[in-house]
């Protein structure tokens, strides 16, 4: 029986896969893989949705995981990001696997925390975080057996203002191979690529520095594969989770709807009162209704976001609300629109000041040089990329939309994830 290996790089570009031809250990492995050159995410274009996408094959009104940070009804923010595996609709490749008696092994997936798989180490400690002592927000979300035995050797990379998530998943990813059985089923999750497109953009040779990085620490697993004696019947997958744009400018979109009457401010700037407030998705922003049964207070919203669409410096591409949302982006949530910019603008969510627009801030994952989020459709997609006793070698596909993914490995291990959104990407299997 075959194993898959998954190696993903948070906002891996399709743009990448020419500068991975020419990198030692990625140029080596594309030898001999196959190529979905252009996949589309789901909308929106956010990594705790795509990722969910990527090992349920389901899109997000299916799934449930409609941003990175919890959308609440009410005006509220600061709401703590997904992370529990509960939080999921609908089963996992990994459930599949295991349903099928297989083994599996989860290293900083997104929305993985307490998942009954055998073993997991979620990316489940929260944005931002600085301190150093993250295991109250690992204890039940990570399984024993890593934090038993790993924990208190690589802990020390998740602690302090220069934490490292990256550092810990390699370090306990070649920990695993060598200590235990291969897991029939490992997912590997890298974040530095992202957070260099937001701090630098796009394009920047400090990106290109990154996936450097990143091509070292491809060619350390497949190094550990081949000193196990396992690589041979190991497919391995590299794939992204999202592309990203350069921005130009930021919105303060509450601004805006302060300035319109839909918000109102008591004198220490929290909420007094509103008829809608925005939460950002990045190159995309909700807008929730204090009371969506309000008719005419719906109406006279939507009537204000469809006059921004003829304003030259904000130029909104579309206004829908929340059942045009599901019928063409197949997104549910607490919302009652959703709106987007034709220009490469992102969406923050001040509420105080005169200034509509925001600086800049690199790295911020909202606001940096780069972001993404949004239509999935946006100028850099990401791409898929495998090779493996179950794969065909030198097939390249254009494009394909990224709920094929799932069901598409979950073949590659020999079964079929039932009732999924995705079909299996039939051309690069044997």
């Amino acid at each position: 029986m075959s194993k898959l290996l998954v190696f993903c790089i948070d906002a891996l570009c399709s743009c990448d896969v020419e500068q991975m031809r020419e990198m030692p250990h990625f140029g080596e492995y594309m030898k001999k893989c196959s190529l979905v050159k252009n996949i589309h995410p789901v909308w929106p274009a956010l990594t705790y949705c795509c990722h969910t996408s990527i090992i349920t094959g389901c899109y997000v009104d299916r799934h449930g995981v409609d941003n990175n940070e919890k959308v609440i009804r009410g005006g509220h923010y600061g709401s703590p990001w997904y992370g529990k595996k509960s939080d999921v609709k609908v089963p996992t490749l990994l459930d599949c696997a295991r349903e099928h008696g297989m083994t599996t092994c989860s290293l900083s997936w997104p929305v993985s925390g307490g998942a009954n798989y055998d073993m997991n180490m979620p990316m489940i400690v929260p944005y931002g975080y600085v301190g150093y002592d993250p295991t109250p927000y690992l204890k039940g979300m990570a399984t024993d057996n890593l934090m038993d035995r790993y924990f208190y050797k690589h802990g020390r990379f998740l602690k302090g203002p220069d934490r490292s998530l990256d550092l810990l998943t390699m370090a306990m990813a070649l920990d695993i191979l060598e200590d235990y059985d291969q897991p029939d089923v490992m997912l590997v999750k890298m974040c530095d690529l992202d957070g260099a497109r937001h701090t630098y953009g796009v394009h920047d040779g400090n990106v290109y520095n990154q996936l450097r990085k990143h091509d070292e620490e491809f060619g350390a697993i497949v190094e550990a594969l081949r000193r196990k004696g396992t690589l041979e019947e190991t497919n391995i997958v590299i794939l992204g989770d999202h592309g990203q744009t350069d921005i130009t400018k930021a919105l303060n979109m509450n601004v805006l709807l302060r300035k319109a009457g839909f918000i109102s401010l008591n004198e220490d700037g929290s909420i007094k009162d509103y008829d809608a407030i925005a939460h950002s998705a990045c190159l995309c922003a909700y807008v929730e209704l204090k009371n969506p049964d309000d008719a005419k207070t719906k109406a006279k919203v939507r009537a204000y976001l469809e006059s921004l669409k003829q304003d030259p410096d904000i130029m909104l591409d579309y206004v829908y609300d929340k059942e045009e949302a599901e019928r063409i982006y197949h997104v549910a949530g607490d919302f009652d629109f959703i709106i987007e910019s034709r220009l490469p603008m992102s969406f923050c969510e001040q509420l105080e000041g005169e200034e509509i627009f925001s600086h800049r801030i690199p790295g911020d994952h909202k606001v940096g040089a780069a972001t993404h989020g949004g239509n999935p459709s946006r100028r850099e997609l990401t791409t898929f990329i495998a090779a493996g006793p179950d794969v065909k070698p030198g097939v390249e596909i254009d494009s394909r939309p990224m709920v094929d993914e799932a069901p598409t490995m979950a073949r590659m291990l020999g079964f079929t994830m039932p009732d999924v959104d995705g079909k299996v990407i039939e051309e690069i299997l044997r």
